[in-house]
């Protein structure tokens, strides 16, 4: 892999798991080092964070991580309610037999983590059990129009997950949403994957403004003292 690559890769990972949060200094001699490259690949994988929104250019300051505004969630959850909705329509209706039970079988082990995750197990399992229902669903849906623009739109998604990290009951029921889309979906019931992707992302929604008011921060994604991601 290529240093510039392997810096990307790196940086982008910490970027989503909180690791560098937003507002974090992206310094050219910094970074370098820690990651043990030169600064012209390291510049070359500053360039990319920046083509995909995850670095921004701070006055005075160089490249930094960037900042999610309660107003640009707003404008994410737009786009990601319609794509993710078509998505799960299209899914429930081009899966196969082979695929269809797949989705029924990850909506019995949605169900079975709702009840670990209101017992307040870590939801490291759960993650990764939403990761792989969205890499179903774009298998299943066949268009890779509307997958790889899902995939850009999940990048910054994932920045906002750690607002729910910390609420056993929302992770929680969160999981029996996913149960029931991926039941749905495996049902072959288009209709009602569409409605219940809708839902269980409008309850997404309204638990993350809520949580970004109640910070009282004019950027969403300001850590507070003790937080993690």
């Amino acid at each position: 892999m290529r240093a510039s690559e392997r810096a990307y890769q790196a940086l982008r990972a910490e970027i989503l798991d909180w690791s560098l949060p937003p507002g974090a200094g992206l310094g050219e001699v910094e970074q370098a080092e820690r990651l043990g490259i030169s600064r012209t690949p390291l510049r070359e994988a500053l360039s990319r964070l920046v083509a995909d929104g995850l670095a921004e250019q701070a006055p005075g300051r160089g490249i930094v991580v960037a900042d999610l505004s309660l107003e640009q969630a707003d404008q994410l959850f737009d786009l990601r309610i319609a794509l993710e909705s078509l998505l799960a329509r299209r899914a429930a209706q081009r899966a196969t037999p082979e695929a269809a039970e797949r989705f029924t079988v990850l909506a019995g082990r949605f169900q079975e983590a709702e009840v670990a995750l209101r017992g307040g197990t870590d939801p490291a399992d759960y993650y990764a059990m939403t990761a792989e229902l969205d890499s179903r669903l774009d298998e299943a849906a066949a268009n890779p129009y509307l997958v790889s623009t899902l995939r850009t739109l999940r990048l910054h998604l994932a920045r906002l997950r750690r607002l729910a990290a910390d609420d056993p009951a929302r992770l929680a029921a969160s999981a029996a949403e996913h149960a029931d889309i991926a039941d749905a979906v495996g049902s072959g019931a288009a209709d009602l994957a569409e409605a219940t992707t809708r839902v269980h992302l409008h309850h997404a929604f309204h638990h993350l403004t809520r949580r970004g008011r109640a910070e009282e921060t004019p950027t969403l994604l300001t850590p507070t003292e003790g937080d993690r991601p």
